[in-house]
């Protein structure tokens, strides 16, 4: 198992963070190789990616969600096997500290050496950087699930 952490500030927020990334089907608008999520339940998400023209499908779970301040997840059925926490630090009444923490299995010969190249974590800051500026320019968030777990 493999781990990867990352960090980024916004200058949001951070109940607009929070709120914005409880909104998974918009996730593809700023994850790279994240064609669609489905949002199957409050907690349960289908996922359908394609990275380097290898397409994978997974379910994932939210485990732990605490308003303004984590969503924790594990996938629970399909391709790719991940646990992660994303939690929320505010910095003053409109910058946000993001921080993604998540462990994942490599599967194959391919995954475990584009793990070894460090592509895994370019892609999370590549990611959270998209993030950034996607909820930056909006200014505010598309949506929000404020209930725990």
């Amino acid at each position: 198992m493999s781990k990867v952490e990352e960090s980024i500030e916004v200058s949001v927020p951070v109940t607009v963070a929070y709120n914005q990334w409880t909104q998974f089907t918009e996730f593809p608008r700023f994850m790279g190789g994240v064609e669609r999520i489905e949002q199957r339940t409050p907690t349960l998400t289908h996922w359908v990616t394609k990275v380097d023209g290898v397409s994978r499908e997974f379910d994932a779970k939210v485990v732990e969600q605490i308003p303004d301040e984590r969503v924790a997840w594990t996938t629970v059925d399909g391709d790719v096997h991940q646990a992660g926490v994303v939690t929320f630090h505010r910095l003053d009444d409109s910058r946000t500290k993001v921080m993604l923490q998540m462990e994942h299995t490599p599967e194959g010969a391919v995954e475990t050496a584009g793990e070894k190249l460090g592509l895994v974590k370019h892609q999370i800051t590549q990611d959270l950087k998209r993030f950034k500026t996607y909820i930056e320019s909006r200014g505010t968030e598309t949506g929000a699930w404020r209930g725990q777990v």
